[in-house]
């Protein structure tokens, strides 16, 4: 029992005493930057270089694996790959040389949509006047400053526009038209040779990161590089697969729908899927532009936008999660602003290129303890283990959030489990907070204002657990298994738990009160002021069992025996027993033994320091022994070594 409790402490989520990870300087940050985007014309074809060899690198060693030659395997893969890449880019390219020639003939179609717009709103005259205070203001600012509005007199003419032509030179038109492709001509040519070379020394590039950025600990250099490799092959690779199964079905359903150039935004939604959340949007917009110029009704324009809402709703919800979910490490957060990031940075293929190279960020941040925060900032694991995130919404008093939390854990955990594996940790940080002095009188409360209320807010799960008596059979067969001893029936008995020493202990007590309720005792909880000299011949416990003082500060074994004194005196029939909460526990290798810890606290019926075993005890059928009794016993063993022969 607690043993997903524990998985889920142990997540990759490092406690509130764990070490921080290091944030570089400001400068620092600035600089990386500053050299990014400076030398982005060297380190952009490198990354999306670097990117295809994570991506081809398992084609490639699985051509070897069939017996190819690593050259002939690279070559066959690259040549492959950039054919495939070559035509694509052709075929929309001729495509928007069409689409480009075709605009014209649509011109009469959007003139006849505005105009059909402003009829629509004559009546009222909505359009007309946003028109007239547009040509108002454009007015107002194209006058000169010498003109005064007043006299129409001084109106200068408007200048006439003049245009120049010259005869077309054939050397001029053909570099005007040469230019502009010979950057991506020769970044697309140093990409391919920066491909092949990377998976012909694959293993050499390998070693010589690892003697550069990891010898001394080969394991995490190796392990990081694997997860790399791993992470961003497959994203890209599933990524592909996902955006050709939403491209083809658009561009065939953009055909039979009738709009021009389908083929181009079958192939212009593949690759703008790459950019995330706002590439789906541009692939659309555009379709939904032509339809509008295309045809002279609106059916066209609602098939359309029918059809794409209708293909995300099957690649977000069906085909995505079966591929391959949200595998990528990344938080929802973190891929918005590394999309601002990179497409500040270098620009429209940084937006495409921006969730592999944040993938790659991520894994460094995970393996390089130097990058652990980028891992923290970017990553979709959880940094907060749950009993310091409950903490943390215990001391903002947040409750509601802190109920949320619990819930999903109760979802597959028992009650019992939840508050020995998360809430009695989180009290246990709120209590070393208090015992150094850094927690004040107002946070105090607010804690165990809030932690109450948690407890009152799981109430009907408690009740639920009560009323279960399908699932019984299997949960003592699980706790047989994990070694350890059944929880006993809490039929009939009634047992109070009583705050040890303040507001935070009532909180603990308050919840092991419904843990023993929901083992169908009758249990109570009171406040740590009931048990105060001056009141505790108040405490009214004649039809009690049990009593259970628990407290969450270990230093309370001398408290504790004052406290067992005196419930012990005034209350001869019940048991006392006490609760030391020890949050490390190793909860697999079952309860400690209460006889051996007892003797810690002189007169105690038990003595527990962790929830299952504080209810095990509380629910087992004992006599109460004695205060006299139990001194003689201790004295006792005090003497038996000096009369042993």
């Amino acid at each position: 029992m607690g043993k997903a409790i524990d998985q889920i402490r142990d997540l990759g989520a490092p406690s509130m005493q764990g070490v921080r990870p290091a944030m570089p300087t400001s400068l620092t940050l600035v600089g990386a930057a500053a050299v990014l985007y400076l030398a982005r014309d060297v380190f952009l074809p490198i990354a999306v270089a670097l990117l295809l060899t994570f991506a081809l690198a398992p084609v490639v060693a699985a051509l070897r694996r069939v017996g190819l030659p690593r050259a002939f395997a690279v070559i066959s893969t690259a040549l492959i790959t950039f054919t495939l890449i070559g035509i694509f880019s052709l075929i929309v390219a001729l495509q928007v040389a069409e689409l480009a020639r075709n605009l014209p003939a649509y011109q009469s179609n959007i003139v006849t949509k505005v105009k059909e717009l402003k009829e629509a709103g004559s009546e009222n005259g909505i359009i007309d006047r946003i028109g007239n205070v547009l040509e108002r203001i454009n007015r107002e600012i194209d006058r000169p400053t010498t003109e005064t509005p007043t006299d129409p007199q001084s109106k200068r003419p408007d200048p006439l526009l003049v245009e120049i032509y010259s005869r077309d030179n054939p050397i001029a038109v053909l570099t005007n038209i040469i230019a502009p492709l010979i950057g991506p001509v020769a970044m697309a040519g140093l990409v391919v040779v920066v491909v092949i070379f990377m998976l012909l020394e694959r293993e050499d590039l390998r070693d010589r990161f690892i003697r550069l950025a990891g010898f001394g600990d080969l394991h995490r250099t190796t392990e990081g590089l694997q997860d790399a490799g791993t992470r961003v092959g497959h994203y890209l690779l599933m990524q592909l697969i996902v955006n050709t199964a939403y491209g083809l079905p658009v561009a065939i359903g953009l055909w039979f729908i009738g709009i021009p150039n389908a083929v181009l935004w079958g192939l212009l939604a593949i690759v703008l899927r790459f950019v995330p959340y706002i590439g789906p949007i541009i692939a659309m917009v555009l379709p939904l532009f032509l339809s509008v110029a295309v045809d002279s009704g609106w059916s066209m324009l609602l098939w359309t936008a029918g059809l794409f809402i209708a293909m995300e709703l099957v690649i977000n919800n069906v085909v995505e999660p079966m591929l391959y979910g949200s595998k990528t490490g990344l938080s929802p957060l973190a891929i918005i602003v590394s999309a601002i990031f990179w497409a500040w940075i270098w620009g429209p293929v940084g937006l495409i290129l921006s969730t592999p190279l944040t993938v790659c960020l991520v894994v460094l941040g995970k393996h390089v303890p130097q990058f652990e925060f980028l891992q923290v900032l970017f990553g979709s694991d959880p940094v907060l283990a749950p009993h310091a995130r409950l903490y943390q919404r215990l001391l903002a008093g947040d409750p509601d959030e802190a109920t949320d939390q619990a819930e999903e854990i109760l979802e597959e955990e028992y009650l019992l489990d939840y508050y020995g594996g998360v809430a009695i940790p989180a009290l246990a940080l709120a209590e070393q907070d208090r015992a150094r002095g850094v927690m004040s009188d107002e946070q105090r409360l607010r804690v165990a204002a809030s932690g109450q209320t948690l407890v009152s807010n799981l109430e009907d799960i408690a009740i639920e657990e009560s009323r279960d008596d399908e699932d019984e059979d299997e949960r003592e067969d699980a706790e047989g298994e994990a070694g350890n001893q059944p929880i006993p029936d809490g039929e009939g008995m009634t047992i109070l738990c009583v705050g040890g020493r303040g507001e935070i202990d009532d909180v603990s007590a308050a919840m092991l009160a419904q843990v023993l309720r929901a083992e169908g005792a009758t249990a109570t909880a009171v406040s740590f002021k009931a048990i105060e000299p001056a009141s505790i011949r108040k405490l009214e416990t004649d039809a009690v069992d049990t009593i259970v003082v628990c407290f969450l500060n270990r230093d309370s074994n001398k408290h504790a025996r004052f406290v067992v004194r005196r419930l012990k005196r005034l209350h001869t029939r019940a048991r006392v027993g006490i609760v030391i909460w020890d949050t490390s526990t190793d909860r697999e290798a079952g309860p400690r033994k209460p006889a051996k810890d007892a003797e810690q606290v002189p007169g105690a019926d038990f003595l527990a320091s962790d929830m299952t075993t504080a209810a095990i005890e509380a629910l087992t059928k004992r006599p109460s022994v004695p205060l006299a009794t139990a001194a003689r016993t201790k004295a006792r063993r005090r003497l038996l070594p000096q009369v042993a022969p």
